[in-house]
Order: structure tokens, then sequence, then C-alpha cells
């Protein structure tokens, strides 16, 4: 476990003296400009209805979001740039820790993962984060589950027996069906795709990339995903939160 965390370090210092590029860089300009004008950018119709939600009672509780933590702008600053996190028995990503305190404190039932109400809140409440530096958390728990995402992510799988890292290190800013294939940065997420029309979460691009790959799908939550999405975060460490984000 320790030679793992330490190859973890070593690899997370590299990442810090690269050129690293956030996935907008990728983009046309219209695009860019889409993401950088919230009175142009989709998403925020999702995240509108995150912030109602936010104020909105739930639940055998009879409270809302607010109710514990006030005004999400100043209460909730800098948490998205915090996960995924270990929590109790096992590490989960920012949209596990929203049905969490859904499901404890407001005695509602949990948003279904991808649903859009889990997406517009999970947005609403990393928007608050934005522009600042993502910061994984340095506790043993979390850097093992990064490290264990770094095995995957560096991995071949499916018929095409590729690993995430030859598309987004090895052939990044090369073009494959017509896109420029971004580096792996996660801090837009979640992001509007223009493919998708609509809104979407770190996990579903994961899997469509599993897909892509003619690999084994794993389900919305697994482990594995989660994990996939600490090591992103490592990878990530110090550059800026941009949700929403707006990609092809």
């Amino acid at each position: 476990m320790k030679a793992m965390l330490a190859l973890m370090m070593i690899a997370a210092s590299a990442l810090a003296a690269d050129e690293r590029r956030s996935g907008a860089d990728f983009m046309s300009p219209a695009t860019q400009a889409m993401q950088r004008d919230d009175t142009q950018n989709p998403a925020m119709l999702w995240i509108s209805n995150g912030e109602a939600q936010w104020n909105t009672a739930a639940g055998g509780s009879g409270k809302s979001c607010a109710s514990c933590h006030g005004d999400a702008k100043n209460s909730m600053r800098g948490v998205a740039a915090r996960f995924p996190a270990f929590h109790r028995d096992r590490t989960i990503n920012l949209s596990q820790r929203i049905n969490i305190c859904r499901e404890r404190k407001q005695q509602a039932t949990p948003w279904r993962a991808e649903s859009e109400e889990l997406l517009g809140m999970e947005a609403y409440v990393a928007m608050q984060s934005r522009g600042m530096p993502v910061t994984p958390p340095q506790d043993q728990d979390t850097r093992a589950s990064a490290a264990r995402g770094q095995q995957l992510y560096f991995q071949r799988i499916g018929q095409l027996n590729l690993s995430c890292a030859q598309c987004h290190d090895q052939q990044a800013g090369k073009r494959l069906g017509g896109s420029t294939i971004p580096q792996a940065h996660a801090s837009a997420y979640p992001i509007y795709r223009l493919e998708w029309q609509a809104m979407g979460s770190l996990q579903r691009r994961l899997r469509n990339c599993m897909s892509g790959v003619r690999a084994e799908v794993p389900p919305y939550g697994a482990q594995e995903l989660i994990e996939l999405e600490a090591w992103l975060a490592v990878r990530d460490q110090g550059m800026k939160i941009e949700t929403p984000g707006v990609r092809p």
C-alpha cells in the first residue's frame, strides 16, 4: 500500500509541473464563449432548478438544504473541490454525498443517479466552487482509492484493448471521428454536452468511454467509477473548477 501511495504522489507531482490544459481549450471559440457566458450556457437551466431545490423543503423532516446549510454561495464554497472523499466506510463522490444528506437529514427518497434533480443539485453545489483549485483530500483512505483509480486509468480494457491513458495522454490533441481528443481533466463536471443536448455527470462520460472501447460497463455508483473519479481529482489538483462546463 505504501508503495502504491508513493507512486501516486510521484505521478501527481509530475502532473503539477506539466502543461495541463482544460477540455475547454480544445473546443471551438463558439463553445468556449457559451461556457463563459452564464446567459448563454444551457447548463444554467439545470442550475436554476438546483437552486430552487436547495430552498425547497422535502421529506419527513420538512427541511430544505438551506435549513441546515443556509446560503449555498457561502456554505458550499469549496466543497466540490474536495470530492471524491472518504465517508465512513468508502469513498464517495459529490452526488452520493447529496443523496446521503437527502436520505438521512431530510428523510426523503434519494434521487436516481443521472436524474434531472440530482444533476441540477450537484451542478448548483459545484458552481459555488467555480474558480477555486481542485483540492483532493490527503487522508490515507481517499488516497488509496485514487491509487486504485490510477491503476484502472492505465489498464487496457474491452475488445479494443485500450486504456484511458492511451487516448487522453498519448493521443491528446489529435482527432478522432472529427473531434479533438482532450486531456483527461474532470473539473468542469457536471457538464452540458451538445451531443447529449442535456447535462451529464462524470460517470456518464466514463461509462460512454468504456462502451466505446467495447468493455463491460459498470453501473452508476460502482466503486471502480468512484475510484477513477478520485484519480482524476489527483490529476486535476490545482486546476480551477469550471462547473458548469459545456462540451461538444
